[in-house]
């Protein structure tokens, strides 16, 4: 057991050789919170996101052996994205739409997978281990990783369902290796000196489609950056004045937790913007896109996955929430857009503008 500890400490190091800034290892069970998941399912808050309904994933969340026949360990770690608040009149700026910040820079799954791959690579050499089977996942498996990444001591949950980490925030990515050799249960942090959100709700509160029916839990339906990102049909009308200038995710609820006074700025150069367009970019910019020039701004970013299509819906959106009439021109060629997602959302923005210019 003391090689297996030793083992660790060096897995550590090599973790943070490739950048992660947190890393825990627990057993391969069931998340712990898995009934609230369960719960959350019937209650269908999922919204058009089917996948996470389907039995088959189900099953997988509820036996990790499903994902990895075996399975005896997950390691799960952190890597941190946080490089910059932007400046009030920048993020406030009606002609600018706001991308959520984990985006401003390079895709992190591109970022983290080969790495973790890397650290699985490295893991079965020291264990000598060749024959054992891993998977990696970047948010994309059907496992709760949140869930086992608190279980492995990397923060604790807060009451807008984000892992908190309480030295600096939640302003970091998450990913894991599920491996077939038993290894040492090892937290990051001791689970004694984690904190709570005590009696705080400024993340509920702040919430412009109040997104929380509760503490801890998310109506994904509500929730801007499902809006934005996840829902591929027309945004209910009910939601578009509240979403103001978000055009790609949402981070209202993560900018006011007091804990997030902690941040610190990664040292990850791939997540930072080349620019400040990228973080926060002219609205008429975005509505003049087309394929060619949406692919050569986005192909490494993780906006690439919602295509010109949605972006578009989204800053038509945005547009119409800006009271800037000097956006009419950019708009009004949208309205005859080949996509009728396009063309609907397009008139919208339009008529908001100019009710104003009518008024």
């Amino acid at each position: 057991m003391q090689i297996r500890n030793d083992l660790i400490t060096r897995l550590n190091q090599q973790a943070a050789k490739l950048g992660f800034g947190m890393l825990g290892v627990i057993p391969a069970r069931p998340a712990k919170r898995l009934n609230a998941y369960l719960n959350w399912v019937d209650n269908e808050m999922f919204g058009k996101m089917g996948y996470l309904a389907r039995p088959d994933r189900i099953i997988r969340r509820e036996d990790p052996n499903i994902i990895l026949p075996n399975v005896k360990s997950i390691v799960c770690l952190g890597l941190d994205y946080f490089t910059l608040r932007l400046p009030k009149e920048v993020a406030n700026d009606p002609l600018r739409g706001r991308i959520s910040n984990y985006s401003w820079g390079e895709d992190y799954h591109d970022i983290m997978t080969p790495r973790l791959e890397e650290l699985a690579k490295w893991l079965k050499a020291e264990l000598k281990a060749d024959e054992s089977a891993h998977r990696v996942y970047v948010d994309t498996g059907a496992i709760l990783e949140r869930d086992h990444a608190e279980s492995a001591g990397l923060g604790f949950t807060g009451k807008n369902t984000m892992l908190i980490q309480p030295k600096f925030g939640s302003w970091f990515f998450l990913g894991e290796i599920l491996i077939t050799e038993e290894l040492p249960e090892s937290r990051f942090l001791p689970e004694s000196t984690m904190p709570s959100c005590g009696s705080c709700t400024r993340c509920l509160d702040v919430c412009p489609t109040d997104a929380f029916p509760a503490p801890y839990v998310l109506d994904a339906r509500r929730c801007i950056s499902y809006l934005t990102i996840e829902l591929k049909a027309d945004i209910p009308l009910e939601f578009r004045p509240q979403m103001k200038n978000w055009i790609y995710g949402c981070d209202e609820c993560q900018e006011v937790c007091p804990f997030n006074r902690f941040e610190a700025e990664t040292i990850e150069h791939a997540f930072r913007p080349d620019h400040i367009d990228y973080a926060a970019p002219m609205l008429e910019t975005i509505l003049r896109l087309d394929e060619d020039s949406f692919k050569a701004r986005y192909a490494n970013s993780p906006i690439k996955r919602i295509k010109l299509e949605r972006l578009l819906r989204n800053a038509a959106i945005a547009a119409g929430n800006s009271q800037s009439p000097e956006l009419i021109p950019h708009l009004q060629p949208l309205t005859q857009h080949p996509s009728e997602l396009v063309q609907t959302h397009a008139q919208w923005g339009l008529d908001q503008l100019q009710n104003i210019t009518n008024f």
